[in-house]
């Protein structure tokens, strides 16, 4: 026998997986925090190896947010990138065309022509501040758990980003934020053995902002999936 689930939830997750996506222009205005708790109570039901549940969020708003904002920007002008998570060593083939179609659409949508290098500069040094965002949330694992903590930790931030969608609430999951993560543990107070996985800059969308006028294409199934029968 099948488990029970309520009527329409496929279409309904369906219709918000296909309506979220990266915002990069968001309005001042706040949103309440009894509206962020419930998006963090549904994301703290995310499945994880052995139950561990690595994940911690920090979440700064009103005065904190700003503050963040300006001091990660004073401290990158002085510190070199050290993640604790290596980044991706190349992009090639599939993964190098889709990046650099994401790049075009974006650049494009906000009026980078190719090559100014000036311009792509100033749009990049945007996720430092936070696209304008009311809220940011810092995403830690502990480092005895290792990369299933940071795999466990990427499906809590996909139930975030979802049940923010679900309440009308625009998300961005930042790497870029990572790649500071003494400057995070100093800001949040943690501890050496919390390691940085990413940050999500969330609000409500503004959806006048050129960043917010384009979405990613997604492959094909037939791209990603092999069937095995027999």
């Amino acid at each position: 026998m099948h488990a029970p689930v309520p009527a329409g939830a496929a279409d309904t997750l369906f219709a918000l997986q296909q309506s979220r996506y990266s915002c990069r222009g968001f309005l001042p205005e706040p949103v309440p925090r009894a509206m962020i708790e419930r998006i963090v109570t549904a994301a703290q039901s995310t499945a994880s190896w052995c139950n561990a549940q690595p994940w911690q969020v920090h979440i700064a708003s009103g005065a904190a947010a700003e503050r963040f904002r300006s001091e990660l920007n004073a401290y990158l002008q002085t510190h070199d990138a050290t993640p604790d998570y290596d980044f991706p060593r190349e992009y090639t083939g599939a993964y190098q065309a889709r990046r650099r179609e994401c790049g075009f659409q974006l650049y494009e949508a906000v009026g980078v022509a190719r090559g100014d290098r000036e311009a792509s500069h100033a749009q990049a040094m945007r996720n430092f501040l936070l696209f304008d965002a009311p809220h940011v949330a810092l995403i830690t694992s502990e480092a005895d758990l290792g990369t299933y903590g940071a795999v466990d930790c990427g499906a809590y931030v996909a139930n975030f980003m979802l049940a923010a969608q679900s309440l009308g609430v625009a998300t961005v999951p930042q790497a870029a934020l990572a790649r500071y993560p003494a400057f995070v543990r100093t800001f949040f107070g943690l501890p050496e053995s919390r390691l940085v996985v990413c940050g999500i800059s969330f609000g409500f969308a503004d959806m006048a902002h050129p960043a917010n006028q384009f979405r990613t294409r997604r492959a094909d199934m037939a791209e990603v999936a092999q069937w095995v029968e027999t």
